[in-house]
């Protein structure tokens, strides 16, 4: 007669254990078929972070400044004087900038001295801008007619920005979206960060 072998416990032990790895694991490959696409769609259609860098929206946003900018609003809605957005730099797509939007479609954009204003089919004669926040001006003079779709943007640190004023305007094809949030510095974050509504 054959005597069965003693049962160590320690077998058990191990079956367990595997048992509970495959399962982890099983739960892990499981999140992130759930999770992965989920983080794919947002992040490419929804919202995406910059980090700023250079200082033409100096004071408003400095170098490494941590944003997450809105794609999404924009399929429904056109962008807005005073907005700050993100887009691809015009002369190389593969460039981000961010500044702020200071003409809108059809309209013609007057830079004299330094000062802004605007003029539309509505109101040729044109009214100034607003812009207390500018602390770094520049002493300039320009006219810009502005076609369908395009937007003239300028960076606030007026004295330091590459943007309309030298290489025209942005279509809005090229604008990835607007500054939604900024995260970090954790003492600077905020809702809608820099967004001016101006009172025309």
């Amino acid at each position: 007669m054959q005597e069965n072998a003693p049962h160590d416990p320690k077998d058990t032990r191990e079956i367990r254990e595997a048992t509970t790895t495959r399962g982890l694991l099983g739960e892990i490959v499981r999140f992130a078929i759930i999770v992965l696409p989920i983080v794919f769609f947002i992040r490419v259609f929804i919202a995406q972070p910059f980090i700023v860098s250079g200082g033409s929206m100096d004071p408003t946003f400095a170098t490494g400044q941590y944003l997450i900018i809105d794609e999404l609003s924009y399929r429904f809605s056109t962008p807005e004087r005073g907005e700050v957005i993100v887009f691809r730099y015009p002369k190389d797509p593969s460039r981000f900038y961010i500044k702020r939007i200071i003409g809108l479609p059809d309209e013609t954009v007057t830079i004299n001295n330094g000062a802004v204003a605007i003029s539309t089919k509505a109101n040729p004669i044109g009214f100034a801008l607003d812009e207390n926040y500018i602390q770094f001006s520049k002493d300039e003079s320009s006219v810009k007619k502005l076609g369908p779709n395009e937007y003239f943007v300028m960076g606030d640190n007026r004295a330091a920005s590459s943007d309309s004023r030298s290489w025209g305007p942005v279509n809005q094809d090229m604008i990835i979206g607007r500054v939604l949030l900024r995260l970090l510095p954790i003492a600077n974050a905020g809702i809608n960060p820099g967004n001016i509504d101006y009172q025309l």
